[in-house]
């Protein structure tokens, strides 16, 4: 079963203006799929995957010779295991002088993409995928989401319903096998990064404690990042737990979205908050298996936050968006927090998200101190359990969680 994928009329776009486009993102969220349903429509579009040891030997050894084997239009796979291919895919393309060539992927973001900016610079085209989001799963339209667009919505979805869908999280495999436990893939899944992705870059004998570091991080999620705390936990030093915490970043399971930060604003707190892009492997991390327990815990509002958080992120991701410019939060030291701001076309959209389903205007209570910052103040957002797009006043509204 293949589920339409938000960025395909991306990535077709640029394929049409980059000699090579580039998928990356986190093991098993449908690179491979996406560019095989892009295959499908080009039978000349040749694919080939570096996880076969003889392959990836020969892209290593002999990119050459790789290369003259396997002929342009190409789909490689897994890329980040022979950045040596790279140099060579640059003299072709500009050779060649045409848009299309190569499909690469990558999993493995710790090193690929110093290689890829030096090597294909100007000739390359970028995407970060991440798991599937609510739209992607239910068949919407997707959008970047900016608060006074959405207009008329209504859901049916219960509190109850919410959680389970936190609990499942987006992965396609999750999606698609209403059978299979959270547990049992996400177990499988972890092991496959730590074999895969991580032995290579830290000592057999961290592995232990490296799967404590990300549940530890779990346990934090929708916070401010406190990495001294972090390292405290697990007994291990700062410099440790920012290399760790920098290989979660890089291969796309955890974001870090940063405050807001202007010229006028002295008084700002400087740390990101910490989030999952896949709610599914939080709740795993942190050993929930149960919608309602998860709903009735003292995790519930941050698990409820992290969801609405990363469908927003995705929604900008899946058009091609670079969200490090548009998405950050506000707090100072007085305590006054906005929980995302949106800056878009020089204004600043407030975000608030609440667990209840009556907030009420109490929720738009730190929108004002927008008023002090340079930008233009825009329409605002609270995110919650409403069924339907309720106004709040003239410029903010309540909205379902389930109409990003």
């Amino acid at each position: 079963m293949y589920i339409q994928r938000a960025m395909e009329n991306k990535l077709k776009y640029l394929s049409a203006h980059f000699p090579v486009v580039m998928v990356c993102g986190a093991r098993q969220v449908g690179k491979t799929t996406l560019l095989k349903r892009i295959q499908s429509e080009n039978e000349q579009l040749q694919y080939v995957t570096l996880d076969y040891p003889r392959l990836r030997m020969l892209a290593q050894e002999d990119p050459e010779l790789f290369l003259q084997q396997y002929q342009p239009p190409l789909i490689i796979d897994e890329i980040q295991y022979a950045p040596e291919l790279l140099p060579y895919i640059k003299i072709r393309v500009d050779m060649a002088q045409k848009s299309g060539i190569y499909f690469l992927t990558g999993s493995q973001m710790f090193h690929m993409m110093k290689n890829v900016s030096e090597s294909l610079a100007g000739r390359v085209g970028l995407l970060t995928m991440y798991s599937l989001s609510g739209a992607e799963i239910e068949g919407r339209p997707s959008s970047p989401f900016l608060p006074g667009k959405i207009r008329q919505t209504e859901t049916a979805d219960t509190i109850t319903d919410i959680f389970e869908k936190i609990l499942r999280g987006g992965m396609p495999q999750m999606i698609a096998d209403k059978e299979l436990l959270p547990e049992d893939y996400f177990g499988a899944y972890m092991q496959t990064y730590l074999e895969r992705d991580i032995r290579e870059l830290i000592t057999i004998k961290d592995e232990n404690r490296f799967l404590k570091f990300i549940s530890c991080a779990a346990a934090r999620t929708g916070q401010e990042l406190n990495l001294a705390d972090m390292a405290k936990d697990i007994e291990i030093d700062r410099k440790t737990a920012d290399g760790w915490l920098s290989l979660l970043v890089s291969s796309g399971l955890v974001y870090l979205l940063h405050p807001y930060s202007g010229n006028t604003i002295k008084r700002i707190v400087k740390r990101p908050k910490l989030y999952f892009m896949d709610t599914g492997l939080a709740c795993y991390l942190t050993f929930w298996n149960n919608p309602k327990a998860l709903e009735l815990s003292a995790m519930a509002g941050a698990m409820f936050e992290n969801y609405v958080v990363s469908e927003i992120i995705k929604s900008y991701v899946n058009q091609g968006f670079d969200t490090r410019s548009r998405l950050c939060y506000y707090r100072d030291n007085n305590g006054r927090e906005i929980d995302l701001i949106i800056l878009e076309n020089g204004r600043l959209y407030p975000v608030e998200i609440k667990k209840s389903a009556d907030p009420g205007k109490s929720a738009l209570k730190n929108f004002s101190i927008l008023n002090s910052l340079p930008e233009d103040t825009g329409e605002g957002a609270v995110i919650c359990m409403t069924p339907m797009v309720i106004p709040l006043d003239e410029k903010n509204q309540l909205l379902p969680a389930t109409s990003i």
